[in-house]
């Protein structure tokens, strides 16, 4: 149907009504006591045509200041294909039906299974599911997932470098799972491998939580990170920006557990702040820790390759109190979202958007330090994409100024500390543009 969501017609309801053996509406809800009602007129603005409505969003939406982002620290302007768009619309993914009706739901099992089977690749993992609200969330169930693997323990280390919002929602976890959460020093921008060593020697952590990329941009070194864990009997759990694992070391090949984060850097729209999606891969050993559900591929009678839900922990509809985590699913258009984008841009072209990205954030810190006027936060610390720098101007009028001139300058750390990120989508003349009003200052 093409208006899908129009109301039902008069001959619809008459239908509905004759199978109720009911004459009217009213007659229908009659059951309901007259004095909790709703009986005044709904607040609403008049009808419009389509006409109307198209045009009274186009105003609203022109309000909308489109800007030059240099921004990051987890929402990143990444391109994102015209063709998506179109895909996403196709009936046989974008349908009313859930994949526990596998007969009717073949399309949408069939791009959980892909974007399982992509994220696993991507992180170097095992077994992956489908899938999580976004990365925070999937960070905390990570964390949730640690301990109740250990049985036993409840502490959890967080590197201080991972991103402020992803601590607020672990913290938030925690205190309400009775999850005891202790942190990793922060030295030169970097978590501190020493006070590390010291914490998990103590044999009372059930779970340590680490950033690649971390808040800052900088690429941690994890060497020697998970056997210190798995000779403590710990999990080791990575928080990765999406889009950089198409260059850098996997969480597989760091030997983490668990390998979580946002999905958004492939392609999904900052959206003013979402919808976004979460992933969370891990080794098949942890399978039935794992929330969400996992969609497998099959063949049907006929022999035919189709594809069915494989697992899901019955925890987490029958015996809630006894589950990891009460999330069932997720609406998954946007894990479709990212699967498309990945199929279009492969290997190949997610390694070009590193590389494009790679190549602008650092000609925009070069020109930055050459005016004098900022410096890196974290000097000879390697970035890809994201970097931090300390800076002599107002960080507010800056940012203000910027603004005005349509460009949104970073994000604002500290009153002289701002985090810059480049993605493939800026070019030369937006970074030379941002550099000549720094200039003028």
């Amino acid at each position: 149907m093409k208006y899908k969501y129009f109301p039902h017609t008069d001959r619809e309801l008459n239908a509905m009504l004759e199978v109720c053996g009911k004459r009217s509406l009213d007659e229908l809800f009659d059951e309901i006591p007259d004095s909790i009602q709703f009986k005044r007129d709904y607040d609403l603005p008049s009808e419009m045509s389509e006409v109307e409505l198209r045009r009274y969003f186009a105003e609203l939406g022109a309000k909308n200041k489109s800007l030059i982002c240099f921004a990051g620290a987890g929402c990143y302007d990444h391109y994102s294909p015209a063709v998506i768009s179109h895909i996403i619309s196709r009936s046989e993914f974008l349908t009313s039906y859930t994949p526990y009706q596998a007969e009717i739901s073949q399309g949408t099992l069939q791009y959980i299974f892909e974007f399982q089977s992509m994220m696993t690749e991507l992180t170097g993992m095992e077994v992956g599911n489908a899938s999580m609200y976004d990365g925070a969330t999937a960070t905390a169930e990570a964390m949730m997932m640690a301990v109740s693997a250990s049985k036993k323990k409840n502490k959890v280390l967080i590197a201080s470098t991972l991103n402020p919002s992803v601590k607020t929602v672990l913290e938030t976890y925690a205190k309400y799972q009775s999850i005891e959460l202790d942190y990793i020093v922060e030295s030169d921008g970097v978590s501190d491998k020493i006070d590390f060593e010291e914490k998990i020697s103590k044999g009372d952590v059930a779970g340590v939580v680490v950033a690649s990329p971390n808040y800052y941009g900088i690429i941690e070194d994890y060497d020697g990170w998970a056997d210190a864990c798995h000779a403590q009997k710990a999990l080791f759990v990575m928080n990765c920006q999406a889009s950089t694992l198409g260059a850098l070391k996997s969480p597989g090949e760091w030997g983490a557990d668990i390998a979580v984060g946002d999905g958004q850097s492939l392609g999904i729209p900052m959206n003013f702040g979402g919808p976004y999606v979460g992933f969370l891969c891990t080794k098949k050993s942890l399978i039935r820790k794992m929330p969400g559900r996992v969609v497998g591929a099959t063949k049907d009678l006929d022999g035919k390759r189709s594809f069915v839900l494989t697992l899901q922990a019955r925890e987490q509809h029958i015996r809630r109190e006894k589950a990891t985590s009460n999330i069932c699913s997720n609406q998954s258009l946007m894990a479709l979202y990212i699967t498309i984008y990945l199929a279009l841009m492969g290997a190949k072209g997610l390694k070009e958007v590193n590389e494009l990205s790679y190549s602008g954030a650092h000609y925009l810190a070069d020109e930055l330090c050459k005016t004098g006027k900022f410096e890196m936060l974290y000097p000879n610390k390697p970035f890809l994409n994201e970097f931090a720098v300390k800076t002599m101007l107002d960080v507010d009028v800056l940012q203000s100024k910027c603004v005005e001139a349509g460009i949104l300058a970073g994000v604002k750390i500290a009153n002289d500390k701002l985090l810059f990120c480049v993605t493939e989508q800026r070019s030369k003349a937006e970074i030379d543009k941002f550099v000549d009003i720094v200039k003028q200052f």
